[in-house]
């Protein structure tokens, strides 16, 4: 049979020629995400307890923003990947990962703790985010700084998206935490360093894999396949020198604000098949009507994440004037993710987290049946 690689892994959706298309459990209408919209969406619609996604450019944070679950970007690294396909070695080792999905919080940490091969009470890494001979204690948010952004200078946001990330900022400060409207450095360039890293890699692979049989590329593949996009390795190790650059200036900042909100994209799930989104952001002065944009660009949020390797959660905070579900990244320092667990513990139960679908709930409650 033919494989449809690229509505499976390059684009925000999850259908193939070998498995179909995966709807949102949410509005059937709408894509789950991807590339891990399977796993989110049957998690959203409690068909199973939790699972494993990978994310490159958001295909673990996407889909559970799109179906109203939790879902964790680890540090680049700190779960293995083997027998991953593809592999994630040479470019792809440097953003790519493999993480845990739930419907809680809790059950997302209790696979992280199976899953990761590294001790979070490691001492060095302690030692590592000591500031002024203190360490940032994760069971407490007392006087915690986080930082929180709508604005990453490359996509615009829904306003119902803005409203979540001020919302779990501020329930964030309410448990303590000193909250600060600000822009972590570099954020704005992670768009364009995404693509100088790994869009020529991801293209000689697709070649790679279709060669001889280049018309069974779906569209996405195929556009990849006849672009100019190509791997070139003095580009490459000046894009790997800059983004180095900006990391350690964001790690740096990150020494004494621990804890970023932001949004995961421009808008929440969209229809199958589409290819642009409509941003209808509110303000009507600057941007009458909206604007419409590249669903790639739409998620360069996400994005950036991967280019520095941060840790991040994605929780869902609230539903937007479609009834689907809204969530945020809290985005971590490197190895730092247990503070990041109990900060996303906290907007989990200001906000409830996951919610049962109207069938899911009619059956709770003993008027149905699954």
């Amino acid at each position: 049979g033919k494989t449809n690689v690229s509505e499976m892994a390059l684009t925000y959706e999850s259908d193939n020629l070998v498995f179909g298309r995966t709807n949102n459990p949410h509005d059937l209408s709408r894509t789950p995400g991807g590339s891990s919209g399977g796993e989110a969406a049957a998690i959203s619609a409690c068909l199973s307890p939790f699972g494993l996604g990978s994310d490159l450019a958001g295909s673990i944070r996407i889909p559970a923003h799109f179906c109203g679950i939790t879902g964790l970007k680890p540090t680049a690294g700190l779960i293995p990947v083997d027998g991953h396909f593809p592999a994630c070695e040479g470019a792809f080792e440097l953003g790519a990962c493999v993480g845990p999905m739930a419907r809680r919080v809790s059950d997302l940490e209790l696979m992280f703790d199976a899953l990761s091969t590294a001790d979070k009470e490691d001492e060095d890494v302690l030692r590592f985010w000591e500031v002024d001979g203190l360490r940032t204690d994760w069971r407490s948010l007392k006087n915690v700084r986080v930082a929180w952004y709508t604005d990453d200078g490359v996509a615009p946001v829904t306003e119902e998206t803005r409203r979540a990330v001020e919302s779990a900022a501020r329930a964030l400060a309410a448990a303590g935490c000193v909250a600060v409207d600000e822009r972590p450095p570099g954020v704005e360039q992670g768009f364009a360093l995404w693509l100088k890293l790994f869009q020529g890699t991801t293209a000689d692979y697709v070649r790679g894999v279709y060669r001889g049989r280049e018309a069974e590329a779906g569209a996405a593949a195929r556009a990849l396949i006849g672009s100019n996009a190509e791997f070139r390795e003095s580009d490459y190790y000046a894009a790997v020198n800059e983004r180095n650059n900006l990391l350690s200036a964001l790690v740096g900042w990150m020494r004494t604000t621990p804890l970023v909100v932001a949004p995961v994209g421009s808008v929440a799930a969209f229809e199958h098949g589409t290819r642009k989104v409509f941003v209808d952001n509110g303000n009507k002065r600057n941007s009458p009507g909206g604007e419409a944009v590249n669903i790639f660009r739409a998620f360069s949020p996400s994005q950036a994440f991967n280019v520095f390797g941060l840790p991040v959660i994605v929780v869902p905070v609230l539903r937007d004037r479609s009834g689907l579900p809204v969530g945020v990244q809290i985005v971590g320092r490197p190895y730092d993710e247990k503070l990041l667990f109990r900060a996303a513990r906290v907007v989990e139960e200001a906000f409830g987290g996951w919610q049962p679908l109207p069938a899911f709930a009619l059956s709770l409650n003993g008027d149905d049946e699954l």
